[in-house]
């Protein structure tokens, strides 16, 4: 890709960040200001009337840090799943540069070779001879 299809992708990548962007910081904001009443969140199990341990916080704050959380955990679930396919690609990552460097080598062996014979021809076992019939 050119310089110039480089800097259109990106604007065109900047514009439709902006379109998503904007529109959903408006509804998270609306959301904050709709629910702003302060709400106990309790960790205690067996008290509900005197938790041992309990937060209150506004209930927008406690919804998204619960969605921030949930993104947390499902990425990193994701991450974990997909160890496996990361680790088979730098493998073969591996193998292709191992392969490329062998390719090279046999390249230049031949070269050595071909410029090695006065003649100019392939080495006899190089060289294809017509089938007999």
């Amino acid at each position: 890709m050119t310089d110039g299809g480089r800097s259109v992708s990106s604007t065109v990548r900047k514009i439709v960040a902006a379109f998503i962007l904007v529109p959903l910081a408006v509804v998270i904001i609306a959301f904050a200001v709709a629910n702003r009443q302060i709400v106990t969140v309790s960790f205690d199990p067996f008290s509900a009337e005197r938790p041992a341990a309990s937060l209150t916080l506004p209930l927008f704050a406690l919804i998204i840090v619960l969605l921030v959380i949930g993104v947390l955990v499902g990425g990193t679930a994701t991450w974990l799943r997909q160890a496996k396919w990361r680790r088979t690609a730098r493998r073969l990552e591996r193998e292709v540069a191992d392969l490329r460097i062998e390719v090279d080598t046999m390249k230049r062996t031949a070269s050595v070779l071909a410029d090695s014979d006065p003649s100019g021809r392939a080495p006899e076992r190089l060289q294809l001879r017509p089938p007999t019939i």
